[in-house]
C-alpha cells in the first residue's frame, strides 16, 4: 500500500520509518523545500493549500493522513474527493478551534476546566468576573507548544494580555492548580477495534514538552476514566487512527486540556517501550490493518531535545539510552530530537533521565 502524508515533519518521519518495514511506501506533501520526512518516500513540494499539489498526492495513494493539527481542514475535505482520508476533515476541524473543541468535550459529558469564548476585550471583562483571578486567555487557533497563551492573575495583566492576543477568536480558560499533567494514547481501526496505552505522565516548561514518563504512577481509577472519555470522541467521530488526549489531573478528577488527531509527542517513548508503537499502529488502522499490543513492555522515559543538541557521544555512552535526531536547523524552542530512556526499575530510569538531562 502507498500512504500519504500532509506534512512532513518529525512525525512523518517517524511514520514513514515505522512503516517501511511493513511494505509500505509513502508519498509527502509539505511547504518545506527540506522537511525531516522527506527521505521515506516521494516528496511533494506544496503548501498546503495547494489544490494542484494535493492532487498530486493523491495520486497513486491508497489512503491519506496528516501529522500536524494546524493543515487547513478544507485541504483534508478537498482531498478526501480523492483518496480515502484517516483521520477525516470532521475532527480536524473541531481539533484547529479550542472553543470548538472544548464544547465538544462538553457535550459528550467529558469534564473540562469552565472557559467561556472572548471576542472583545468586554467579554474578557466580564469573563473574568465569572471565571476570577487567575484564568488563562488563550487563541482559539494556532496555538501550540505554549503559543497564544497568556496567564491573567491581577487586574493589572487584562490590558497587556489583551495588546498581545487581541485581534483574533479568543477563549478565557479557568486556571486549575492541578497536580499533574497525562495523556491518553488510543488507536481505532477502520472496524472500530479500539486499543489504549497505559496513560503518559508528562512535564512541561515554558509551554513545551519536556519530559514525558510512562506507565504513568499512581493512575488507580484515572486509566479507566480517561479511556472513557476517549473512546466517547473516538466513537462519535467514527474515528480511524491514532488519538491523543491531554488531561490534568485535579483531585481524583481527569479535566481533559486539548485533543489532538494524530500521533504524539508523548507517545514518542512507544517506539522503544511498547510492543506495538504509536506509529505503527496510527499505520495499521489507516490502512486497514489489524491492530498491534499496546503494553508499554518496562518503565520508560523520553526528554526532548530543545533549541540545540547536546554532544551525542556523551548522550550514546549511557547504557540504555535511544537518540532520535530529526534534522533540523537549531533555533530556540524548536523540538530537534528526542531521548528514550528505558530500564527494569523506575531507580535505574530516573538516574539515566538526570543523565540526559545534565548534558542538555
Amino acid at each position: 500500500m502507498t500512504v500519504g502524508i500532509i506534512g512532513g515533519g518529525q512525525l512523518a518521519q517517524m511514520l514513514g520509518l515505522a512503516g517501511i518495514p511493513l511494505g509500505l511506501t509513502f508519498r509527502v506533501l509539505d511547504p518545506s523545500a527540506d522537511p525531516p520526512a522527506r527521505s521515506i518516500g516521494t516528496f511533494i513540494h506544496g503548501a498546503y493549500d495547494d489544490t494542484d499539489a494535493l492532487v498530486e498526492l493523491a495520486r497513486g495513494c491508497d489512503v491519506i493522513t496528516f501529522d500536524f493539527e494546524n493543515v487547513p481542514s478544507s485541504s483534508v475535505k478537498f482531498v478526501q474527493q480523492h483518496c480515502p482520508v484517516f483521520p477525516a476533515a470532521d475532527i480536524l476541524a473541531i481539533a484547529q478551534d479550542r472553543f470548538d473543541e472544548k464544547t465538544t468535550f462538553e457535550q459528550r459529558g467529558i469534564p473540562t476546566p469552565a472557559f467561556i469564548r472572548v471576542d472583545s476585550i468586554d467579554d474578557l471583562q466580564i469573563g473574568l468576573q465569572e471565571l476570577h483571578f487567575p484564568a488563562v486567555l488563550k487563541t482559539r487557533r494556532q496555538g501550540y507548544d505554549g503559543k497564544g497563551q497568556a496567564v491573567i492573575r491581577t487586574p493589572d495583566d487584562i490590558e497587556p494580555a489583551w495588546r498581545r492576543l487581541g485581534g483574533v477568536p479568543l477563549l478565557l480558560e479557568q486556571f486549575i492548580p492541578f497536580e499533574r499533567e497525562v495523556s491518553i494514547l488510543a488507536v481505532r481501526g477502520q472496524k472500530g477495534e479500539t486499543l489504549f496505552y497505559p496513560l503518559i505522565e508528562n512535564v512541561h516548561r515554558e509551554g513545551i514538552l519536556r519530559v514525558s514518563r510512562a506507565p504513568a504512577k499512581k493512575i488507580d481509577t484515572l486509566q479507566s476514566l480517561a479511556e472513557k472519555y476517549a473512546r466517547s470522541i473516538l466513537d462519535k467521530f467514527q474515528y480511524v487512527g491514532v488519538l491523543a488526549m491531554e488531561f490534568c489531573q485535579y483531585q481524583d478528577q481527569l479535566l481533559a486540556i486539548e485533543m489532538a488527531p494524530r500521533v504524539h509527542n508523548s507517545g514518542h517513548l512507544t517506539i522503544e517501550a511498547a510492543v506495538t508503537s504509536q506509529f505503527e499502529n496510527h499505520l495499521r488502522a489507516v490502512c486497514g490493518l489489524p491492530l498491534g499490543s499496546t503494553e508499554i513492555q518496562e518503565p520508560s522515559a523520553m526528554i526532548n531535545l530543545i533549541g540545540s543538541l547536546p554532544d551525542l557521544t556523551a548522550v550514546l555512552s549511557i547504557p540504555g539510552i535511544h537518540v532520535h535526531e530529526y534534522g533540523k536547523q537549531q533555533r530556540p524552542g524548536r523540538k530537534l530530537g528526542h531521548v528514550t530512556v528505558t530500564g527494569k526499575t523506575w531507580d535505574e530510569v530516573e538516574e539515566k533521565v538526570a543523565k540526559v538531562e545534565a548534558l542538555l
